[in-house]
């Protein structure tokens, strides 16, 4: 049984309790706010839009279905989140909250996000949002993030869904921008994560979680951040070759990709032992964490305002 797989979580302290910030907490708002955004982006640049009160609620449950998923990634994490310094002030590690109640919670809000997804635009967005959840609660969390190195770059997926469920649910079909918006992210995110793994190494190796520096080492990380931004930076410019977009976003990319790329650059050159570990703190690391969050805020707001401002 998957509970009992991760039966060593801290016990629940009664007197202490779960707070709303607790149940909050537990849809990881800081990752979610992206994911919100790129659907929006999705949803925005469409063909058509729905109106404002059925747009409302597409984005309604696309935040709580990705909240939903990281609820459940919460619930079946919480015995490597307990050994990890910076998760273990999570509130089921921190034994603030039942683990039983966080999984009930994430189920509950998956099944009511999906089935107002349905009811408010069509079944197509339905569809791919429940996969999305399925994909990140199960696929990723439970079998590739304890198997494999490459547990990222196929886990990537999980979170690349929204600019299609955004599309899907504007137009109730699909077509090529939402597609690659999809492969935007899903190559975005490797070097975005290997960026967190390289400082927070120390932390996935106590937990045994066989992240690439973990498994292959440092300097082998470094090399894939700068060979998949390189990709990114190549696939971010495909709206530009197939004229889904103009200058705006052709600019926007260029700049955001090259900036990407010397962040990448500065990660590969970091001062390092024989091994490949950082002899600074792994700040070249840490920056591209950063910069990785803004350049994708960024490059999908160009997008918006080129499609939807210069259309």
């Amino acid at each position: 049984m998957i509970g009992e797989t991760v039966g060593a979580a801290p016990r629940f302290d009664a007197e202490q309790g779960a707070t709303l910030r607790d149940w909050l907490a537990l849809l990881k708002p800081r990752v979610i706010s992206l994911v919100v955004f790129t659907g929006v982006a999705g949803m925005a640049v469409a063909p058509q839009w729905p109106s404002v009160p059925l747009g409302l609620i597409d984005m309604l449950c696309i935040c709580v279905g990705a909240g939903a998923a990281g609820a459940i990634n919460m619930w079946y994490d919480r015995d490597i989140d307990a050994i990890m310094k910076r998760t273990s002030v999570r509130p089921i590690p921190d034994s603030r909250m039942e683990a039983d109640g966080a999984l009930i919670y994430g189920v509950v809000l998956s099944v009511v996000s999906v089935a107002l997804l349905w009811l408010a635009s069509n079944a197509l967005a339905a569809g791919i949002l429940a996969f999305s959840i399925v994909f990140y609660a199960v696929i990723y969390t439970m079998w590739l993030k304890r198997s494999t190195p490459q547990n990222i770059v196929i886990g990537g997926a999980a979170g690349a869904f929204p600019p299609m469920i955004g599309w899907a649910a504007a137009t109730g079909s699909m077509g090529v921008l939402p597609v690659v918006m999809f492969a935007i992210v899903f190559l975005w995110t490797p070097p975005h994560f290997w960026s967190l793994s390289l400082y927070a190494c120390k932390d996935y190796t106590k937990a045994g979680i066989p992240m690439l520096p973990v498994v292959k080492g440092a300097r082998h990380t470094r090399w894939n951040i700068v060979a998949y931004t390189v990709v990114l930076m190549a696939v971010s410019l495909i709206p530009s070759f197939l004229h889904l977009c103009g200058a705006i976003y052709t600019v926007g990319a260029t700049v955001l990709g090259l900036g990407f790329l010397w962040f990448a650059l500065r990660v590969l050159m970091d001062r390092q032992d024989e091994s490949g570990v950082s002899l600074t703190g792994d700040k070249p690391a840490r920056q591209a964490f950063r910069y990785s969050l803004a350049y994708l805020f960024f490059l999908f707001s160009a997008l918006l305002v080129d499609r939807v401002l210069f259309p």
